[in-house]
């Protein structure tokens, strides 16, 4: 499967199997997007995941977790996400047509299909639980990479083989000749984040339900409630602050398939923030293109919120979403000098201590050829500096190995950097062309059994980085918030302010209670640790 390098790498589409021992098995075999591959410390626990195959077998079955965001949805698994959200139960049962949903791709792809989703349903459409029981389908794409540009090609074509009217929109919509050149029966094409388009699409093909099948029922009252409906477990969401990006990265084109960076007005941001609040969510994931970038194209415009000024920036933003009360976890943001601050909200337990930040490289002239932002900075400095400010401070990051150009030495000075920045959480990537990229132009690209090498050196001393600091946790107690519950096992799985959900470690309470449900905040005894993964106990 091809990889690139950038934070908007959430695109990648899942993997199928991972080596049975990272002891014993080739670290060759290893999928090229696996970040994090161990055996827990104690008994597994065997689940489900829409995003890869975690089942546990038996303690020689390692976990998988990914170094990206992947938020894939299968229609199956849109609808299901739709029905557990409590607003759409007075919905009529069998009145209105349904349409199904297929969501590819990272974070702020999904959060355009539950837009979109909120919308269609606020129109009276139901979501369809399979192809054979939808009017039509839509299917949101992503075309960051090749991979994920074949799979949603081969969803596309899916879709139509088993239903035959479809709509597809999201990052692969701006290629609508290759999507009609492989698939002419699609109905509509439309680009990313194009919802009014969608919408239109779908009455055009499938009218919007008549209101005199139900005198009774008014979508706009009795379906929706103001957060929307969410793909997410109900006790965290996402929620994206701003479009598009202002950068030209070498390797990315997110803005040629999503534009310059444009930031939502920050009263809007906190609209939404609070009605998730009120609808019981208490993780906020805030997500961009470059979240320490909000604000800039508005000139930091002030709006009025509850009454107060606030304006549309970054500083200002995390200091209003604090007031919450919940739990914000930042991502995608670039270590910019005016990120200091925020880190000093962090220090004042005003935010959860957990950063998300792209670096990339630490070779200077790979950085460069890179055209990063920030490339210049001191990063070890800041680091520590962000460490002095706030000790408890996570700090997760994703690296490209094998950039055209890379020698020997810039990727030993990535090593050194690892070692010296001791970071909580790596992801890392073996880079490959992306279509449209301008670093496919660049000389001296890396042979490709150099890449996988080089990618297999740093996930050993990153893995060995992360055991150390996960032991250093053990003893310790710890707030954890409640994912799943195992009730066979007596095991509720659980993450720490450390823990970001899909891409991160897990918190496995043992000898839970009956009282303990999904959602809820425990505070546990760390009892032991593996290499990215912390094992405690719940007095109750």
């Amino acid at each position: 499967m091809p990889n690139t390098s950038t934070e908007s790498l959430n695109t990648t589409v899942t993997t199928s199997s991972v080596p049975t021992s990272p002891a014993s098995a080739s670290l060759a075999s290893m999928p090229k997007d696996t970040a994090t591959i161990f055996n827990p410390a104690k008994p597994n626990i065997a689940r489900e995941s829409s995003q890869a195959d975690v089942s546990q077998a038996n303690t020689n079955q390692p976990y998988h977790h990914k170094a990206n965001h992947n938020q894939n949805r299968s229609i199956e698994q849109s609808s299901d996400a739709t029905l557990a959200n409590s607003a759409t139960i007075d919905a009529p049962v069998n009145a209105a047509p349904k349409i199904g949903f297929v969501s590819l791709g990272c974070p702020k792809a999904l959060v355009d299909s539950e837009r979109i989703i909120t919308e269609l349903s606020r129109d009276g459409y139901q979501v369809a639980s399979d192809y054979e029981g939808a009017d039509l389908v839509v299917v949101n794409t992503c075309g960051f990479i090749e991979s994920a540009v074949q799979e949603s090609l081969d969803a596309i074509g899916e879709a139509i083989s088993k239903n035959g009217k479809v709509i597809v929109t999201g990052c692969l919509g701006k290629e609508a000749d290759k999507i009609r050149a492989m698939h002419p029966a699609v109905l509509s094409v439309t680009g990313a984040h194009a919802y009014d388009e969608v919408i239109t699409a779908v009455s055009q093909h499938v009218p919007k339900p008549k209101r005199d099948i139900d005198s009774n029922y008014d979508p706009k009252i009795d379906l929706i409630n103001e957060a929307g409906i969410k793909l997410t477990p109900s006790h965290y969401a996402y929620l994206k602050i701003s479009e598009g990006c202002n950068h030209r990265c070498t390797f990315c084109i997110i803005p040629s398939l999503r534009g310059d960076l444009v930031s939502r007005p920050i009263d809007s941001v906190m609209n939404e923030a609070m009605a998730l609040k009120n609808a019981g969510v208490k993780e906020l994931l805030i997500i961009s293109q470059d979240t320490s970038a909000y604000g800039l194209d508005l000139k930091y415009k002030t709006s009025f919120w509850n009454g107060m000024p606030l304006k549309s920036k970054f500083y200002d933003l995390c200091q209003a979403l604090n007031d919450l009360g919940i739990w914000v976890r930042l991502h995608y943001v670039y270590p910019y000098p005016h990120v200091d601050k925020v880190v000093e909200l962090m220090g004042e337990k005003k935010l959860l201590p957990y950063l998300d930040i792209p670096f990339q490289h630490a070779s200077h002239s790979v950085l460069k050829a890179m055209k990063r932002p920030a490339h210049s900075e001191n990063t070890l400095a800041r680091i520590e500096a962000w460490r002095e400010i706030c000790p408890d401070i996570v700090i997760r990051s994703t690296f490209v190995v094998g950039f055209p150009g890379e020698t020997e030495e810039d990727f030993q000075c990535l090593l050194d950097w690892l070692v010296e920045a001791r970071l909580d959480r790596v992801g890392a990537f073996t880079y490959s062309e992306v279509e449209g990229a301008v670093a496919n132009d660049l000389p001296n690209h890396v042979p490709e059994d150099i890449k996988q090498e080089r990618y297999e050196r740093l996930m050993t001393l990153q893995q060995e980085i992360s055991a150390q600091k996960l032991q250093e946790k053990v003893g310790k107690t710890l707030m954890v918030l409640v994912d799943e519950i195992d009730e066979e096992e007596g095991i509720a799985i659980c993450r720490s302010y450390a823990d970001a959900p899909e891409i991160d470690g897990h918190v496995y309470v043992d000898d839970i209670t009956a009282q303990v449900k999904v959602g809820q905040f425990l505070t546990v005894t760390i009892d032991d640790a593996s290499e990215y993964d912390l094992f405690a106990s719940y007095k109750g």
